[in-house]
């Protein structure tokens, strides 16, 4: 079995609330390996931070994994996570989980993650498992890096195939993003093989708009359970929405939110609700990843980082005047009270 049918999506679909929730990272995490590698795992941070979000009044969460914690040590990150999975059950908050990713610092290392540079975003998140493994992979020259791969998704997927803790599973984050291109395709043709031959009890996806290159967007379109796409700019939200409503399956948008861009909550939430459309924002608390700065200040990074302009721990995260993502201060306080009042008054009429 691989594929699920327009109607057996349309059926899980039809059984969910409307999905309403975040991309989660803790704020002392400055990326997916340290949010879960046993060292840095922050079980006190992470519980109270969901609380926060099924405050808000979402109901779940996207959170990232990465193949260097399977590598690393399989049975710790899976108990790791099975207690990750028990907090946001507490908080009635089901995640997706995503595996790879192409974004942002493309050479991932276990073990102390760096600082964050002052002020700029996503300083130090990694990609997963990074372009150097995904080139080598397209140019058939990885077959020890395929089978670890292989491994950690499979495992991953079997290990809580029938966890209904779990929404769904985001198999390969933005595909082609940060100029890996096409050679993305490989890896990503495998991993809906390996994921298939699995099969989960819950649907498997992949983005549409926010991958790069056609073959990788038709091939998500192909693979998908459930459609998934990523909009951060306002004026193309609606239009995106109605193109994918289309194809007849359930509709989320796995990222969405960028103030300056104009896909605020106020603007974009409700065309979410009228259309049926899950919906899941950059961000909840600014913390180490800084994401409350925007995608602009990724250009001073090389700079920043030869000036020796980290931000050490015990700092204060400095503010930029409008925030780019994220919701809270570290202490829970909102960054605009009239929005979260916005956030929490949908979600009640929900």
């Amino acid at each position: 079995m691989s594929k699920w049918s327009k109607q057996q999506s349309r059926d899980w679909y039809d059984k969910q609330p409307w999905l309403i929730g975040c991309n989660f990272l803790p704020s002392n995490a400055i990326n997916q390996l340290e949010m879960f590698q046993q060292e840095s795992f922050d079980q006190q941070t992470i519980e109270r931070e969901v609380e926060w979000a099924n405050n808000l009044g979402f109901n779940s969460l996207r959170i990232y994994l990465h193949d260097l914690l399977w590598k690393e040590d399989s049975r710790g990150f899976c108990n790791r996570l099975n207690n990750l999975l028990t907090i946001c059950s507490k908080h009635s908050i089901r995640p997706i989980l995503v595996l790879f990713d192409d974004c942002h610092r493309p050479y991932p290392k276990l073990g102390k993650q760096p600082l964050p540079v002052i002020g700029v975003h996503n300083s130090g998140w990694k990609q997963s498992p990074g372009v150097e493994i995904v080139h080598a992979i397209h140019e058939g020259n990885a077959s020890e890096e395929e089978f670890r791969l292989k491994e950690f998704v499979q495992g991953v997927l079997t290990e809580f195939a029938e966890d209904q803790r779990i929404l769904m599973w985001d198999i390969y984050n933005e595909p082609g993003q940060f100029g890996v291109g096409e050679q993305s395709l490989t890896l990503l043709k495998q991993t809906w093989e390996w994921a298939h031959e699995v099969r989960p009890s819950q649907p498997l996806t992949s983005c549409l708009d926010g991958s790069v290159g056609e073959e990788i967007i038709n091939l998500n379109k192909v693979n998908s359970d459930v459609l998934t796409f990523h909009c951060y700019e306002g004026i193309k939200l609606e239009q995106i929405i109605k193109t994918l409503l289309e194809l007849n399956r359930p509709v989320i948008c796995t990222e969405y939110m960028a103030r300056e861009f104009g896909t605020t909550f106020e603007f974009s939430l409700p065309i979410f609700k009228n259309y049926g459309v899950g919906c899941y924002n950059w961000g909840l608390v600014a913390g180490k990843s800084q994401t409350h700065f925007g995608w602009s200040t990724i250009a001073d990074l090389h700079r920043l980082k030869t000036e020796g302009k980290f931000l050490n721990p015990g700092d204060t995260i400095p503010e930029p005047k409008e925030w780019f993502h994220d919701i809270l201060r570290i202490d829970g306080s909102p960054y605009d009270k009239n929005e979260v009042s916005f956030i929490k008054n949908i979600t009640e009429e929900t």
